[in-house]
Order: C-alpha cells, then sequence, then structure tokens
C-alpha cells in the first residue's frame, strides 16, 4: 500500500526535483504576488496566479537522462515531435525539425561527442513553432563536431515560437562537448532543427514521432 502510494506521488510529483533556477525563481514571484493578492481577498485572480507560478515550475523542468550514446548514434537534442526529414537549401543536408510545446521540456541537449563550432545567432519572426515557415523565426545555430571533424556534423539550431521570445545558449564555440550535455533552452513553445550531412546517416526517427531530448537515437553515422 505505502509502496503505491509512494509510486503515484513520484509519478505526479517527481518532477519538482528536476527544476531549474530559474524556474524556482519565476515561481517565487508568482507565489510571492499570488499570496499578497489571496490576502486582500482577490481568490480568483490570486489563484490564476498561483497556478502560472506553478507552470513556470513545471516549464523549467530538467531531468537527469543517465543515457551513454554509441560512438555511431546522433542524439536526439529535444524533446518534442517530428515535424519534418527532408532536404532543404542546402541538397547535401538533411534537416529533422521538433516542435516543442509548452508542456515539454525545452532544455536542448548535444547531438555528439566532440567540439562546437561557431554560434551563429539571427534576428527574425515569431510565428508558432508548428508553422512550416517558423524556419524564418529568431533563431540561434550552434555548430556541432563529431570528434571535431568538419564532415561528421550535426549542427542543433534552436528556434523561437510565437510565445517564446527568449533563447538562451549556455554554450561557447569551440568548447568540448559530450552527447546528451546541455546546450541551451528556448522559453516557452519552439521548435528545434538538427542539420546532418545527408550521405553519411541513416535518420532513425519518423515524421509525427514523439522524440525525448538526451535519450532518443536520432540517427546513425554510416
Amino acid at each position: 500500500m505505502l509502496e503505491d502510494i509512494n509510486r503515484t506521488f513520484v509519478k505526479c510529483f517527481g518532477w519538482v526535483s528536476t527544476v531549474l533556477p530559474m524556474g524556482l525563481k519565476f515561481f517565487a514571484i508568482g507565489a510571492v504576488v499570488a499570496a499578497i493578492l489571496l490576502f486582500f481577498g482577490w481568490r480568483f485572480i490570486g489563484g490564476l496566479v498561483l497556478l502560472a507560478a506553478c507552470f513556470c515550475a513545471y516549464f523549467f523542468r530538467d531531468p537527469k537522462t543517465g543515457v551513454t550514446f554509441a560512438d555511431d548514434e546522433i542524439a536526439c537534442p529535444a524533446c518534442g515531435t517530428v515535424l519534418s526529414i527532408k532536404t532543404e537549401d542546402d541538397p547535401n543536408s538533411v534537416v529533422v525539425r521538433i516542435f516543442l510545446s509548452v508542456f515539454d521540456i525545452h532544455v536542448q541537449r548535444a547531438t555528439v561527442t566532440g567540439k562546437t563550432g561557431d554560434i551563429f545567432y539571427n534576428k527574425g519572426t515569431f510565428l508558432f513553432a508548428n508553422n512550416p515557415a517558423a524556419d524564418k523565426n529568431e533563431r540561434n545555430l550552434i555548430q556541432l563536431f563529431k570528434d571535431g571533424n568538419p564532415e561528421r556534423f550535426a549542427h542543433v539550431e534552436q528556434i523561437t515560437g510565437a510565445i517564446a521570445r527568449r533563447i538562451e545558449c549556455w554554450v561557447k564555440p569551440q568548447q568540448d562537448i559530450k552527447a546528451g550535455e546541455h546546450l541551451g533552452l528556448v522559453r516557452f513553445g519552439s521548435q528545434v532543427a538538427v542539420y546532418m550531412p545527408k550521405d553519411k546517416v541513416r535518420v532513425m526517427v519518423k515524421e509525427g514521432q514523439k522524440v525525448q531530448g538526451g535519450i532518443t537515437v536520432l540517427a546513425l553515422w554510416k
């Protein structure tokens, strides 16, 4: 009986221990505002503010994956739903686009073990992240090279959505990186694109598939 209760509690509230410090900050601010509103009798508005504060904490969760990727595996960088897998502007590259809803974990992770290259930030529009034209939204491209080999790349692009207005990049150019390690975060609904050499990889996911960052194998090196 106690074990069942414990499992239920962990399943429902286990995410609380994974919240990032910035999530705790937003929660604390919201909770204080809600307490003030409730103190002065504004119960409905105070309840809404408290609910929003709880959601902010939930949004900024960052559970540990504990996954070690094999040398021939390319890690999925984000949690969400695969939007498309196709060749776009560069005929030699295949692009996998992943849509992140506000309920998905929004931390992005490294696709390969190796080095970061250059990082390119571009201003743009703020269309909904599942819009086909969202590739023109504000975005940040992080180059990632397997063992520093320029021919074996799995670049990660962070793309804002209609609600997301803030891209956070936690890595620097020419930094050693391990598959599954943190790259950054996009706040409140976004898209992540992965660029890989078309003739050197075999994509393992399908359009419409739910994927998990730092857990799902996105592709294999040929």
